[in-house]
């Protein structure tokens, strides 16, 4: 029982955190409105005033920090990156949540060498990845960016690149230290990492991540005209790389995922881009009033969701199975929607846990937003409940789909921990940001009977 309330505990815990995602991302969604209605420098209401009426001192507005901050108005790859970085906290610092919470459940960081041995290994593994996969996003936006129809600068180009490899080698720093504190503090309190460590890695990448991505980037933008600084920050990283290497083969298992476990975080990235493009279409129409509030609540939920259990059934596996060879109870590799909520096992009670949290959670976070943007979100009832389908829908899919990919992975005899959370955590980005675009468009022809153009039509030509 006080496990159980342990798990409801911390995964409510981490599904408030998430809700601080929001204040970032509402600045792209407002810049770009603001911008297309008025051409003026962005304001963020809260409360609004009639023209020609004194506005109350209890009514000030509120504004979101990264409003301050015009990089994201002035280049749209940016807003392109935002969930690919983002969800590099499935890529990389919830895998690393997961890996070390396997290796803290067997007993793997007891002794205080092998602690030291595992632990170095993978904070370099984390930095190597780091570095590659934030110039691969990079290059991802500047590439649909062409795609869509925008022009290539080569001076923003660098800007890009040279934030996003720098936003998330320092992200992958410091979460990753605070994964290592956290495992092995629960570890030595007698508590399950799973249930620590991996929803907090959820919860604080996207706010550690978005703060980074505003500071730096706005930094390089400002020092644009300069030719050797953002040039300079990539050749250092690059070549930081080979030291990290050196340090991350030390361990054996980080060497294989050094050799073969670039495939799942590439495409995992590749994945978000694809919702990032989403949501780089939706903001400047004004029928998805809101769209950049609600999708990192959307994506998040399911994402620290996915991860919870993907966690908590690859630990299970290593306690209970051996690679390659599935216990008796789960010899199906392609169990029911039934069997993966419906059964008696450990793993069935957890994802019915996770699922109960989705509806209290989002409310809790619609209402939270409502009251602080209660101006720039839709509020009807209808709104409200195609909201909460999409999120039961999306995490629904998510939990089965975890089930499934945990257990055919485990049966090629790889670590779930590193070839699942990647492609789950993109999905749920892409598929949270589609249900929620959908959502907003479902809502549009309920209320005005007329369905609303598609943010990727193509724009209508010279009459």
């Amino acid at each position: 029982m006080k496990t159980t309330f342990l798990f409801v505990t911390e995964n409510m815990t981490a599904l408030t955190t998430g809700s601080a995602r929001a204040g970032g991302i509402q600045a792209f969604k407002s810049d770009q409105f603001a911008q297309n209605q008025s051409g003026l420098k962005v304001t963020l209401r809260t409360g609004g005033c009639a023209p020609g009426k004194r506005r109350s001192p209890l009514r000030t507005p509120r504004r979101s920090p990264s409003l301050h901050w015009p990089v994201f108005t002035e280049m749209k790859d940016l807003l392109t990156l935002v969930p690919p970085l983002v969800g590099l906290k499935g890529n990389l610092e919830m895998t690393l949540a997961s890996r070390l919470s396997t290796a803290a459940n067997t007993g793997q960081i007891d002794d205080p060498r092998e602690q030291y041995r595992v632990v170095s290994s993978n904070l370099a593994l984390v930095q190597v990845q780091a570095a590659v996969v934030g110039l691969l996003a990079a290059v991802a936006a500047l590439l649909l960016g062409l795609a869509s129809g925008q022009g290539l600068d080569v001076v923003e180009a660098q800007v890009l690149c040279a934030s996003s490899v720098l936003t998330a080698s320092l992200a992958a720093c410091a979460l990753g230290t605070l994964m290592v504190c956290i495992v092995v503090g629960a570890r030595k309190l007698g508590v399950n990492p799973d249930n620590i460590a991996t929803p907090i890695a959820a919860s604080l990448g996207d706010l550690i991540t978005l703060s980074l991505l505003a500071v730096v980037s706005s930094f390089f933008y400002r020092h644009r005209d300069s030719q050797y600084l953002t040039p300079l920050v990539c050749v250092g990283f690059a070549a930081l790389t080979p030291a990290c290497v050196l340090i991350a083969k030390q361990n054996p298992p980080v060497v294989r995922i050094l050799k073969f476990g670039w495939f799942p975080i590439v495409l995992a990235m590749l994945v978000s881009s694809l919702g990032g493009l989403i949501l780089n279409k939706t903001l400047s129409q004004p029928q998805f009033r809101g769209m950049a509030v609600f999708a990192p609540i959307m994506c998040g939920v399911g994402g620290n969701l996915v991860a919870i259990q993907t966690s908590r059934i690859s630990t299970h596996l290593h306690l209970w199975g051996t690679p390659g060879v599935l216990p008796l109870w789960m010899k199906k590799c392609w169990p029911s929607p039934c069997s993966t909520f419906c059964s008696s096992e450990i793993n069935a009670t957890s994802a019915r846990v996770l699922l109960v949290l989705v509806v209290p959670g989002h409310l809790a976070f619609f209402s939270i937003v409502s009251l602080l943007e209660s101006q720039s979100v839709p509020s009807e009832r209808t709104f409200v409940l195609l909201y909460l389908l999409a999120g039961l829908v999306q995490v629904t899919v998510l939990l089965h789909l975890a089930d499934v990919a945990v257990r055919l992975v485990w049966r090629r005899a790889l670590d779930p921990d590193d070839h699942c959370i990647p492609y789950l955590t993109g999905l749920g980005d892409l598929l949270g940001t589609g249900l929620l675009a959908l959502c907003f468009l479902a809502h549009g022809l309920l209320r005005t009977g007329v369905w609303p153009s598609s943010p990727l039509d193509p724009a209508p030509g010279p009459s």
